[in-house]
């Protein structure tokens, strides 16, 4: 990990819901928060079409409505940064799904997405296959229409407007994940928060989250990414606390939510049972 993220623990976190940009994030760092903060966790901040950032259209480019790259370099200049990676999933607004939509078999993305068609023996799961799925949504699917009017089922664990991306199967989505993987390690990050990674694991008969060994083989296919560069994975997931114990036996940070509510929870009570349980474990 780099020398300043090893040195400065504290790391906020920085919303567009703020309403605000980078210009003013800066700002307020340099006048109100001086010396006292280590590290940005700057929250989406690329062209999104959904769900307050986390349906990107592109990873290149910084949504003008917050500034751009020369105000996210100038932050890393001062603080560590950790930024956001979607690996599950790329907007339905994007170039790539576009292209795909308007091509289907001759586009080069033509199993950059998960077809239902080739993921399943018979092309449609059973119902047993349905139930065994953890699903975000009572259809884990859209059914989409192509430029010459045939429908198919693509995967979509999340909302309708965000599209599974075929991270295991396809080496058109490989190279795009190691290319934007290696981009944001050049542009600044010192940590990738590898966003909702567990359900970028898909296989025929499992519940398709976080499927061993295939989660393994993803995880250290993006660390071998980052070798050579100043920057490390955060792989996140919100799950029994096994699975964090998981990660880290293998040498990976784990990110989930549980300590801010435990933090608000002794306040609350005025007790640190919980709290401290938890930081033993």
């Amino acid at each position: 990990m780099v020398q300043k993220l090893k040195n400065k623990i504290m790391l906020i976190t920085y919303s567009d819901c703020m309403g605000n940009n980078l210009k003013d994030l800066s700002y307020v760092l340099d006048h109100y928060l001086k010396d006292a903060v280590g590290g940005l966790h700057i929250l989406p901040f690329f062209p999104s079409s959904a769900d307050r950032g986390f349906s990107p259209t592109t990873y290149k480019i910084v949504d003008p409505a917050f500034g751009t790259w020369d105000d996210i370099m100038s932050l890393s200049e001062k603080y560590y940064l950790m930024y956001d990676y979607m690996i599950n999933h790329l907007s339905d607004q994007s170039a790539i799904y576009k292209d795909f939509l308007e091509k289907k078999d001759d586009s080069e993305y033509k199993d950059f997405f998960i077809r239902f068609k080739d993921f399943w023996s018979n092309g449609e799961p059973t119902q047993a296959d349905l139930d065994k799925i953890y699903v975000r949504k009572e259809k884990p699917y859209v059914e989409v229409q192509f430029a010459d009017g045939s429908k198919e089922k693509l995967w979509s664990t999340f909302s309708d407007q965000q599209i599974d991306i075929n991270c295991q199967r396809s080496e058109t989505a490989k190279k795009f994940m190691r290319d934007n993987l290696e981009f944001l390690a050049e542009h600044g990050a010192a940590l990738i928060r590898l966003d909702a990674f567990a359900y970028a694991t898909k296989k025929e008969g499992t519940n398709c989250f976080f499927v061993e060994p295939d989660v393994w083989n993803l995880l250290e296919e993006c660390r071998e990414v980052l070798e050579g560069h100043q920057a490390e994975i955060l792989p996140e997931i919100h799950e029994h606390y096994f699975i964090e114990k998981k990660l880290e036996q293998r040498g990976y940070y784990t990110y989930d939510f549980q300590l801010p509510m435990l933090l608000l929870n002794a306040f609350f009570y005025g007790k640190t049972l919980y709290l401290k349980n938890w930081l033993n474990i």
